[in-house]
């Protein structure tokens, strides 16, 4: 049996929508909603990957090394912004975390 474009695809749906799952199912860690959207941009990768590699041309993974370095800035920023809110808070619960609003 080999795998096909198919199960690449299935795999990063439901990667994708574990992610969406645990980003509306957890409103209280900062933590883990970072991770979500990770693993939300890691199940969007593998898609590029998979169609890159079915239609023969480069491009798809090209792609995927921006979105992952836009990921790592992204992760980068986001763990420096919660480290300080920790330091201030000494807690990371979103509802009670209302300094942010404009």
């Amino acid at each position: 049996m080999t795998i096909t474009l198919g199960h690449y695809l299935t795999l990063g749906a439901i990667l994708f929508a574990l992610s969406v799952v645990g980003i509306f199912l957890n409103r209280r860690n900062l933590i883990v909603l970072l991770m979500a959207i990770e693993l939300m941009l890691l199940a969007v990768n593998m898609n590029f990957v998979a169609f890159s590699n079915y239609l023969g041309d480069m491009h798809g993974q090209v792609f995927v090394f921006f979105i992952l370095t836009v990921a790592a800035a992204e992760s980068a920023i986001g763990l420096a912004i919660l480290v300080l809110l920790f330091r201030n808070k000494s807690n990371l619960n979103v509802e009670e975390l209302n300094e942010l609003k404009g």
